[in-house]
């Protein structure tokens, strides 16, 4: 599995020579970097020009390719074409899932998502998770409260203060956004690696939406990407440059605890995927693994 990410920011072609990447730049600078150490590559730069030989060779690496908008936001990602073996029993596996197995993995999600949301707020403001920990505590299968939702309010106003929404068009919600957005295809990637179709959720399920599982998976991980947002929180600025971006893109190296221990994001989530992968084919009760944050 890769571990390096990699962002494109500056004008440059970028081919395959040697079962490596190629990266050459008008300004005469060239690296390769070994394709196997690749996980994800971003294009943030409308002037990158890619080979169709380098597109298969990141597929064939299951390298995950995030191509950028003309506000230098992610919109899109390129995946692996069902690499997985047993692509067909996996998916049948998936779309077999009973609407109380789906429930109950929501619940599971959920709760860890709201707890994970107590230890990021509480690094900054101690004892103020006590909430969301008691919280998480409550929910029921398929949330039927909405505890997310209102641990969400009571989370980001703590977080970011009173006149903080994810409506703003402010440097906070870019961040934000940017980080969710690499996690995201962190996840879309290991999703189709395992033979899943990532448009199919648990709980999300917009029809314009070719990710919804990954949109399920990543709730846990968000916290995670806000902690390091309300670290770095910039006043006054509402583009990010490009050391916010290689920060955020480096959150997929932090480490998190899972069952089998300490490990970063990117090793985190195949566990996470794994266990899935598990509670999909067993009709006996499983554990689902998710990632905990550090305190």
């Amino acid at each position: 599995m890769g571990w390096r990410s990699v962002i494109i920011s500056q004008p440059a072609r970028l081919s395959v020579k040697n079962r490596q990447l190629l990266l050459e730049q008008e300004t005469g600078v060239t690296a390769t970097l070994p394709l196997e150490d690749l996980s994800v590559v971003v294009l943030e730069t409308p002037r990158a020009m890619i080979t169709s030989a380098l597109l298969s060779e990141l597929a064939t690496h299951d390298v995950a390719l995030i191509t950028c908008d003309e506000t230098h936001h992610p919109n899109g990602v390129l995946l692996p074409y069902l690499p997985h073996s047993r692509a067909l029993r996996a998916m049948q596996k998936q779309l077999a899932l009973t609407v109380p197995q789906k429930k109950r993995a929501w619940q599971s999600i959920v709760q860890q998502k709201l707890r994970n949301q107590g230890e990021c707020l509480n690094r900054f403001l101690p004892g103020a998770g006590r909430f969301l920990f008691d919280q998480a505590e409550r929910v029921r299968s398929g949330d039927p409260d909405n505890r997310e939702g209102g641990g969400a309010r009571y989370y980001f106003v703590e977080l970011f203060g009173r006149d903080f929404t994810r409506e703003q068009d402010d440097w906070i919600n870019a961040a934000l956004n940017y980080g969710y957005a690499i996690i995201r295809a962190a996840i879309a990637r290991s999703l189709v690696g395992h033979g899943f179709l990532p448009a199919f959720g648990l709980h999300h399920k917009n029809q314009l939406n070719a990710f919804n599982l990954a949109d399920d998976l990543i709730e846990p991980l968000r916290p995670l990407v806000d902690g390091l947002v309300r670290a770095q929180v910039r006043q006054g600025c509402d583009a990010l440059i490009t050391a916010d971006k290689a920060g955020l893109a480096q959150l997929l190296y932090a480490d998190v605890r899972m069952n089998a221990g300490v490990m970063n994001v990117l090793t985190a989530i195949e566990h996470m995927v794994e266990s899935l992968g598990r509670y999909c084919e067993n009709t006996m009760p499983v554990e689902l693994d998710w990632p905990i944050i550090l305190s």
